[in-house]
């Protein structure tokens, strides 16, 4: 867990950062990098579970109440993944499109902390909660760091906070 934060904090707070490019079209381009990389480990998870199901007779019909031990922890890291891949767009979208933008390199970092994570989550599932915690937090951590950020930079103006 504190791998995880410290990645959170790394890429939130990275001294330096050039604000990169502002126009919408540079910025869109990012965003959509981003959730190509997010959306890429979801599609992995599926096709794992796709996989498995094919080639077992007992879950070729998709049915988890009564499929195998396999097909239920595939359907887990698919459950998993798709919650945090829709955090991430959220907090992708908003960090790079929403006025003030943040830098652009503060998301590509927090998109490197999900694939990695999402690495080691995936690797360690079925070691326990221990075995899959830094993966977990590397692919969490980020995405709300930045959600917290975002709601902060949208909402400083308003209450006067900036």
């Amino acid at each position: 867990m504190a791998a995880g934060l410290a990645a959170t904090l790394l890429a939130l707070l990275w001294p330096g950062l050039p604000l990169g490019p502002t126009d919408l079209a540079a910025r869109l381009s990012a965003w959509f990098a981003c959730d190509l990389a997010a959306g890429l480990w979801l599609a992995i998870a599926v096709a794992r579970l796709a996989r498995h199901r094919f080639f077992s007779d007992q879950d070729i019909d998709g049915v988890l109440r009564t499929g195998s031990s396999r097909a239920v922890v595939l359907q887990s890291l698919v459950q998993n993944t798709l919650e945090q891949t829709v955090l991430a767009v959220i907090a992708y979208g908003a960090w790079l499109l929403a006025p003030p933008v943040g830098p652009i390199q503060t998301a590509f970092i927090a998109v490197g902390c999900f694939s990695l994570g999402r690495l080691l989550f995936f690797l360690g599932y079925l070691r326990g909660a221990a075995a899959r915690s830094l993966g977990f937090t590397l692919t969490f951590y980020p995405t709300v760091g930045l959600l917290v950020a975002d709601g902060v930079r949208l909402l400083a103006p308003i209450q006067g906070l900036a």
